[in-house]
């Protein structure tokens, strides 16, 4: 089939910075075989448009207001499971990585990388196929047999990295002191760090917490 008669792949840009949107639209501009049909601001504003414009791709930021990316994610995917969403994102975590794998997204690509990444993410996607970015696929095969964090160590972490102490961390969650000791000393061994300081810069850099 001739090139001209080749319908584009069609895209939806989802982030909450117009910079960024309006960076993919110029790379995208002079492209045949692409072209960005619309653009939305947040989560909710990314399900709305994409119910509108049913696209062929949907490149998707992670941290937005309102409704996060990986919550819209999950909600176009219970809509329409063949949807074929991108992430875009400045995090290269490994576990928020894995979230929105599993939430339903089939590329892992981040934003530094849009110029030398995003043409092959997109039309790999299309094909059907995962994209991840380099880093990305080795941090997963790096920490997939590690033993996870259970919710209630993220949630002892998460308060630890605001500043609470073990007293403030265990009134906070209604449990004793003696339980947060023990909830750290496995969180220590898991994250193989040796203080507090260090657990909470790596699990915040592999995006099991937010800072």
């Amino acid at each position: 089939m001739p090139e001209s008669s080749t319908r584009p792949i069609r895209i939806l840009v989802v982030d909450d910075h117009p910079i960024l949107r309006e960076g993919v639209a110029l790379i995208l501009e002079d492209r045949s075989d692409m072209v960005v049909v619309g653009e939305a601001r947040d989560g909710v504003e990314a399900i709305v448009r994409f119910r509108e414009l049913q696209p062929d791709i949907t490149l998707m930021d992670l941290q937005m207001p309102g409704m996060s990316g990986l919550e819209a994610i999950k909600a176009i995917r219970a809509e329409r499971p063949n949807a074929r969403i991108v992430v875009l994102t400045t995090y290269d975590g490994d576990v928020q990585a894995v979230r929105a794998l599993k939430a339903g997204a089939m590329g892992y690509l981040l934003k530094s990388s849009l110029r030398t990444e995003m043409l092959d993410a997109i039309r790999e996607v299309h094909d059907g196929r995962r994209y991840l970015h380099r880093h990305i696929a080795d941090e997963i095969a790096l920490h997939v047999v590690d033993d996870p964090l259970s919710e209630r160590e993220v949630a002892v972490l998460q308060l630890v990295a605001v500043g609470r102490a073990n007293k403030q961390v265990a009134w906070e969650l209604g449990v004793s002191e003696e339980t947060v000791k023990a909830h750290l000393k496995a969180i220590f061994t898991k994250l193989d760090v040796a203080d507090r300081t260090h657990a909470v810069t790596v699990a915040a850099r592999r995006g099991i917490i937010d800072l």
